[in-house]
């Protein structure tokens, strides 16, 4: 199907991104892509009253004094597209970052890393969940880098398709293997397969895109995730949670967290739901912790998935002043 000419110029966009964006100085493009948060941020549009209906869960808003609420979610909301624009900043420029300062920058925190590296080596298939948090985008060239060689992921279709093929070419070019989650081979199949040969494979999950997720606890909330521990079940890979934050202007920080194994006894779907629930409270720690580094502009939360398409998500925050 022909694209539209918005689709069209949507294309035009991010391409011209990549080649322009890695071109001006730092410092102007982060002047630029801060000064663009900020105005979204004001201007509290859809995507916006949806980060900020997501983050009222996080800072347990009801629970709080309403002028003391108020105050801390447009603060945490500003902070967060603030974040999102760094996320698109480096996402642009990271062609043109040194390896020895994708290496340098990142500080790893939690056990995971060793022992990702350990059964790797060992033949044994690792497979890596992370949330929408900081830039998970450079922290997959890290691993490259570090020492895995290449890994594994599942992308969106995103639309216009030249959009999609952008981001193909991008992630093609830190070393990863993208499979499209729609519109190609079973992109359960293909990961299956390359975690049963022992390979590496990152999947950010927190959002359920085929509507065939598991129902989860979530702040206090039903919340629903891609079953994508299915796959660790299916094939034996070792499933390691991991968060991802920025630290400072420059640098980025990781944890890797322990291995959530699977449940002894159960049905496949029973250990399914038991380790997507242990997937959820780890993704909670990590966003507590760091809450103005989750990226989260759709909808994660059932009741708000099921309000009517084009509804004010239920407790998105007044316009900021």
């Amino acid at each position: 199907m022909a694209e539209s000419l918005s689709e069209r110029l949507t294309g035009m966009g991010y391409r011209l991104g990549w080649k322009l964006i890695c071109r001006v100085p730092q410092s102007w493009a982060r002047w630029a892509f801060l000064t663009t948060a900020g105005l979204a941020w004001r201007r509290q549009g859809p995507s916006v009253q949806r980060l900020e209906a997501n983050l009222r869960r996080v800072i347990g808003y009801d629970s709080l004094d309403p002028d003391e609420a108020g105050a801390a979610l447009r603060d945490l909301s500003l902070a967060a597209m603030r974040s999102y624009a760094r996320y698109w900043m480096e996402a642009f420029r990271l062609q043109i970052i040194a390896p020895e300062r994708i290496l340098s920058g990142m500080h790893i925190e939690g056990p995971g890393e060793r022992i990702a590296f350990e059964h790797m080596k060992a033949g044994r298939g690792v497979l890596m969940v992370l949330p929408h948090m900081g830039n998970f985008e450079q922290a997959g060239a890290w691993i490259v880098l570090r020492g895995a060689g290449t890994f594994t992921t599942i992308a969106e279709r995103l639309k216009p398709e030249s959009v999609y093929q952008a981001f193909l070419k991008f992630r093609q070019g830190l070393g990863m293997e993208v499979v499209p989650l729609t519109g190609g081979p079973s992109a359960f199949g293909v990961v299956a397969q390359r975690l049963r040969a022992g390979g590496l494979a990152c999947v950010v999950m927190e959002r359920d895109l085929k509507d065939t997720g598991i129902e989860v606890d979530f702040f206090g909330e039903k919340a629903k995730f891609a079953a994508t521990a299915a796959l660790a079940v299916h094939t034996g890979a070792v499933l390691l949670p991991v968060a991802t934050w920025f630290e400072g202007e420059q640098d980025w920080g990781a944890h890797i967290y322990d291995e959530i194994p699977a449940p002894a006894t159960g049905s496949r779907m029973d250990k399914v739901r038991v380790m997507t629930q242990q997937l959820a409270t780890v993704f909670e720690q990590a966003i507590r912790e760091h809450p103005q580094d989750w990226h989260m502009l759709q909808r994660v939360f059932v009741a708000d998935v099921q309000q009517p398409a084009g509804a004010r998500p239920a407790g998105a925050g007044s316009r900021p002043g």
